[in-house]
């Protein structure tokens, strides 16, 4: 059995594990009901325009905003029709506006003169879209790097705590247990992320939000690439970590520089995403890079060559740390005397083969 078809198989094995986990099935799950929620529940609740009763003659602005407006034959009768809960609103001589206990925005519109407002950068993205667009990103990409990560390290000790890792490597090369780990862990978040994706971008567009998915398709599509990749990134040294171990009690402690490699860029991305030029210095980071880059495409800050030069970056990062991790893998993997140092893991590898 050569090394692909080993990889293959552990692969498959991990997928098919993972996919009997109820824990891992209720969590995507719940990750789907709150993609459908966000984007589908606003709307819903938003409501629809108001109902407006008016005399014939006052009638005129409110249809021409949209408004559902129901004639009534004087003030009194209109008052009354608020007051019985058959309308929103109500306009009466004055002009003036009734309502129970909500001011109806959509009516105080339609009233107002309102003046001619001309932008000097109509492409400038909306400010609350600007500021939820980097945090979704980062957060999916912490979150899953995260999740997804941890697992692989469990993953790994439970199979040094079993003693079940020497019948493994009996049977199949050490560096295509590291490799078919990591393949299934990119293809397993992928996977969620995929189907939390299809959720969300169905909600946006039950709620109308066809100008937002336009703004964000380039982004999405440069994300789902980095996304990968960094993600292999980031597997490879959570595999390292796991094996560095001997018990799941000492994960924290072995794992703690991936922890930093995965906070640190979430919250860089989050606090500076206002900054052109930290975020320039980001988008070419490694570990930054999945989600700054994406950011600055959705911004329009990034000229069409830097995702390309960011993405080759990344894809050798992520070839050395593979390389890496794989050396430090082999050399601690069958340890089971305690902790192994990431120094003996790495100058020892070759005694394991």
């Amino acid at each position: 059995m050569n090394v692909t078809q080993a990889t293959r198989l552990v692969a498959e094995r991990e997928i098919r594990v993972k996919l009997r986990d109820r824990t891992f099935l209720f969590g995507t799950l719940f990750f789907l009901l709150i993609a459908a929620a966000g984007t589908i529940l606003p709307p819903l609740f938003a409501g629809g325009p108001s109902t407006v009763a008016v005399t014939e003659s006052a009638a005129g602005p409110l249809r021409a905003a949209g408004l559902e407006v129901r004639v009534v034959a004087d003030d009194r009768a209109a008052e009354q029709a608020v007051h019985d809960d058959d309308v929103d609103a109500a306009v009466v001589s004055g002009p003036a506006v009734l309502a129970m206990d909500e001011a109806p925005d959509d009516v105080v519109r339609a009233l107002s003169t309102q003046p001619t407002v001309r932008l000097l950068d109509p492409d400038a993205v909306d400010p609350v879209v600007a500021f939820l667009v980097p945090f979704v990103f980062a957060f999916v990409f912490f979150l899953t790097s995260q999740t997804f990560g941890v697992q692989i390290a469990q993953s790994v000790i439970e199979e040094k705590q079993t003693r079940i890792v020497e019948i493994l490597v009996a049977a199949v090369p050490v560096r295509a247990l590291l490799a078919g780990k990591v393949v299934a862990g990119a293809i397993l978040a992928f996977g969620q992320i995929a189907l939390i994706a299809v959720v969300a971008v169905l909600g946006l567009q039950f709620g109308d939000s066809g100008g937002l998915l336009t703004l964000l398709a380039p982004a999405i599509g440069w994300f789902v690439p980095f996304f990968v990749v960094g993600f292999v990134l980031l597997a490879a040294m959570w595999a390292a970590a796991g094996s560095l171990a001997n018990r799941q009690e000492d994960i924290a402690a072995v794992s703690t520089p991936v922890q930093l490699a995965v906070m640190l860029p979430f919250f860089a991305v989050i606090f500076l995403n206002d900054n052109a030029t930290a975020m320039r210095v980001l988008s070419y980071l490694p570990f930054s890079s999945p989600t700054a880059m994406p950011l600055r495409l959705f911004t329009g800050d990034a000229a069409g060559w830097e995702p390309i030069v960011s993405l080759v970056i990344l894809l050798l990062a992520a070839g050395a740390f593979l390389l890496a991790g794989a050396r430090v893998y082999e050399g601690s993997l069958l340890r089971t005397n305690g902790r192994t140092s990431l120094r003996t893991a790495w100058r020892e590898r070759e005694t394991i083969g």
